[in-house]
Parts: C-alpha cells; structure tokens; sequence
C-alpha cells in the first residue's frame, strides 16, 4: 500500500510553456524507498521531447524579454518563491515520500533552506551591478571609456541527482534564471516528481515566458546525453558522479560548452586529541555522516582520529550512531531514513564486503534493516582499522559508512586528509586555533568546518577542487558562473 496520502498532480514534463506526458505515451514507476513500492509515475520523456524543449529554451532566450527585462525575472521568480512557501507542507511529504529523507530534513536543506535560497537570489537580482563603469583610459593614446557587461550565458541544461533534489533542483535553476538564462532541467530518474513539481508551479503560478524554464525527465542515460552534446545549449550545470561528470566535459567537449560540476567527495573529518569536548564531536561527526543516510556529497565519510583518543572517540561515536532512529522517513523523529534505491543499497553492502576483505574491521553495523517493510534501510555502519589505500577510503560509497583511521600527528592528518582524488569538503576538530587555521590552510578541499560539521548556508558559496569538480553553488559566485563578460571600448 502506499504511503503518499497527499493529493497531487501526475508527474507531468514542462515542455514550451505545456505541462505534457512524453510524446510517445512512455512512463516509468516513481518508488517510494521506504517501502519499495510504487507511489506514482514519471513521463519517460522522449528523445523529441529533449529535442523540443531544446528548441523552447533556445527560442525563448533568443526571442522573448526574459534575457533583458531584469524587472520581468524578479516579479516571476517571487511568484515561485510565493508559490513553494503556499505550498510548502504538500511539497515536504513528497520530497520525504520520493527520496527517503527524514522529515525532520525539510527544514534545513531539503525544503526550507534552498527555497529561501531562492529568495535570496532575487534579491540580489535586484541590486546586481550588470555593467560595471572602469572609467576613461588612453590606449595608445586613445582616449576611450571602458566598461564591463554581464550578460546571461544562454541555454542551460541543468542535471540534478536524486539525494537533495529540491535543494540542488534550485540551486541550478534560481541561479540561472536570475541571470536571464533559459533552463533544461533533467531529475535524476529515481526523484523525477519534485522536479516536475517545480515545472508544474513554474506553469500554473508564475508569468514566466513559455520556454524559459523546461523539465524533462527521460529515464536513458543515451536520451538525456542529447543536452550535453547538443550545440544549442550553451551551459551544463551538473551534480552527481564524478565519473558521469567526466563524460559530460567529453560530450561538451567539441562545442566548448561552459561546464560547471559539482561532483563525488570522501571528506576527512579530523579530530586532534586536544578537541574541547570529545563527547561533542563524536555526535557531531556521527550526524555529519549518517544524516540522510550517509546521502550528502559532503558527508564526513572519512574520520581521521589522533591515535591517543582513538579508541574512546570511537566508542563516543558508536554510542552516537546506536542512538540514531532508523526507519520511516515520514516520522519526525527518525534521525536516518531509507537509502533511495536497492541498486545503491546493494553497493553499500558491497562496501562493506570489501572493507573487511582488505583489512578493515567492522566495529558497528554493517547491515540491511527493517528489510519486512520493503524499503531501502541500511543500519549506521563503522569501520575500523582502515588504511589509506582501502577501497572505503578511496572512493565514494554515499551510504552510511563511516572508513576510521587512526594518525600520529599534524603532518599524518594532512597526509591522509589529501589522500584521495576528491576536495569537497572536510572538518577539523581542536582547541588549537592556530592549528586550526593551519589545517584550514593544508586540505585540499573546497569547504573546511571547524569544530562542526554541515550546516547549510545559501550566502556563502559551495564547490570542490580536485575530482571533486569546478565552480561553486550558493552564493554571489552561483549567480556569477551563468554569466559572461563583454568589455566594451567606447572612443570619446
């Protein structure tokens, strides 16, 4: 039986202004992961219809306002922001519902914080300095006015994973179109509805010109590939795999497409035997992992601990992490829902398997739970004894498996914090200010947390280095990468 009681439209794509199935009549099952069980259906969207909502997002950039009237965006954009905050409690069961995240999450990163961070976009829409005035010079003895335009990039294909939708959803999308670009969303195909959603909100509520803002939600990976390789579109804004991200700087490739990626992370959590409050930090760290399932591309999924502290911080850890709920997402007082679907879960099992194969050694967890509900739960899982080549250190499993390790001192933890291909994101725990600044200054990675760990903010800005990818969400900097520069020299 399913679980979603709410009463919401089908799942239908934005194609050019028309809320539609796919062309050919193709759909394919929305599941619940709590369950395992089908709450819906998606249009399989078509290779015509990518094609056409190609054509529409290109049409309108080239044709309507939507590019030049900076007036006409912040009243639409207001009109969406107006129309997720009215329906903001239907909107949360169904993120809870389609992707597994614990309830309680809908105030933070997935409802709450990404719709005020579309808020805060159009904001700055409004003051944003488009041209900037560089004043009069005399090359060559020329003398001539300089200015600086900011102008809208183009077409923007937007590709979202399954994790965090609504917030990485918007974080694509508010962005761009605060910039007067046009957009193509295309949903990772296991949370296609809250995407379609916002494209249904963009339909029915807003004055957005037909064509701006498409979402299409094609289940082949061959399919979607239309929007990576296709010359109309000017810009990829992807978040997923780095492995994908990698094929989409490929496909990109021949028609130079702008390319910004926000990819895979195995972010160092670094906790010094000087740490203010261990107690503190083990369940600070334990959240930072095990939230959402260990489903956060910036999860804290490598701990590296000073060897003194190492066994009584592991065992504050395991205490944190038993104490964890686990089960219905739509309860608010579970802590860790459902992983999103069985092919992910199969993979952090395999994890697992292969972690205490090369040496490491399971200290909690491990295992598939609540398996008589049908859903997707997977216990908080620790392992111990990890070296610095194991496959858990190495790669990213986005599940709730935590690799630890023991190091020696300040130049061992910079050694293992920078180990890996990735530079998402990392943590570092002590009473040593300067040491903090130290290790701030030493990890390669994009974000830093000092003596916590998370904790979404929309004004300062999101992004890796290394395999990790290029460019940054949030932020003055997320309305920046979906424009270019024109200087323009004006003879006096």
């Amino acid at each position: 039986m399913s679980r979603l009681t709410i009463s919401l439209p089908p799942a239908q794509q934005l194609v050019d202004g028309k809320l539609t199935g796919a062309s050919d009549g193709a759909t394919y099952p929305i599941l619940d992961p709590a369950t395992g069980q089908e709450i819906g259906v998606a249009p399989d969207s078509s290779a015509a219809d990518v094609d056409a909502a190609i054509a529409a997002a290109r049409r309108a950039f080239d044709e309507s306002a939507w590019a030049t009237d900076r007036a006409l965006r912040v009243r639409c954009l207001r009109q969406l922001h107006a129309a997720l905050t009215e329906e903001a409690e239907e909107f949360k069961a169904l993120t809870t519902a389609e992707v597994g995240m614990p309830g309680f999450m809908m105030t933070a990163a997935g409802f709450d914080v990404p719709v005020e961070g579309l808020r805060w976009v159009t904001d700055l829409l409004e003051s944003y300095e488009f041209e900037t005035d560089l004043g009069e010079a005399q090359p060559m003895g020329i003398p001539t006015r300089r200015t600086v335009r900011r102008e809208p990039v183009g077409v923007v294909a937007a590709i979202s994973p399954w994790n965090v939708p609504t917030q990485i959803n918007l974080a694509k999308i508010g962005p761009a179109l605060a910039a007067g670009c046009t957009v193509v969303l295309k949903p990772a195909p296991d949370t296609p509805w809250v995407a379609a959603e916002l494209g249904r909100l963009v339909a029915e509520r807003t004055d957005m010109p037909a064509g701006v803002l498409n979402v299409v939600m094609p289940r082949s990976n061959e399919v979607a590939s239309q929007l990576t390789s296709d010359p109309r579109v000017d810009m990829v804004s992807f978040t997923g795999s780095t492995n994908t991200g990698r094929a989409i700087m490929a496909a990109a490739a021949p028609t130079l497409k702008k390319v910004f990626l926000e990819l895979g992370g195995k972010s160092a959590n670094v906790v010094f035997a000087d740490a203010k409050n261990l107690t503190e930090a083990a369940a600070v760290s334990a959240a930072g992992i095990f939230r959402n399932s260990g489903q956060v591309c910036v999860a804290g999924s490598r701990l590296l601990v000073e060897r003194s502290v190492h066994d009584d911080f592991v065992a504050e850890l395991a205490k944190a992490a038993k104490s964890m709920r686990v089960g219905d997402p739509l309860d608010l007082t579970t802590q860790a829902g459902a992983i999103n679907n069985a092919t992910q879960l199969a993979q952090n099992l395999s994890f697992v398997e292969t972690a205490q194969a090369e040496g490491g050694t399971l200290y909690q967890g491990g295992q598939r739970v609540l398996e008589d509900t049908g859903g997707y739960f997977m216990e908080p899982t620790i392992i111990t004894d990890v070296a610095a080549h194991h496959s858990v250190a190495q790669k990213e499993v986005f599940g709730p498996v935590l690799a630890v390790t023991a190091f020696e001192d300040e130049d061992d933890a910079i050694r293992l914090a920078n180990s890996t291909d990735y530079g998402l994101a990392g943590g570092v725990w002590t009473s040593d200010l300067s040491r903090a600044h130290r290790m701030v200054r030493e990890m390669h990675t994009g974000v830093v947390h000092v003596n916590t760990y998370g904790g979404p903010d929309v004004t300062v800005p999101m992004g890796g280095v290394k395999q990790s990818g290029n460019g940054h969400d949030k932020s003055l900097h997320a309305l920046d990468k979906f424009l270019d520069l024109k200087t323009a020299w004006v003879k006096l």
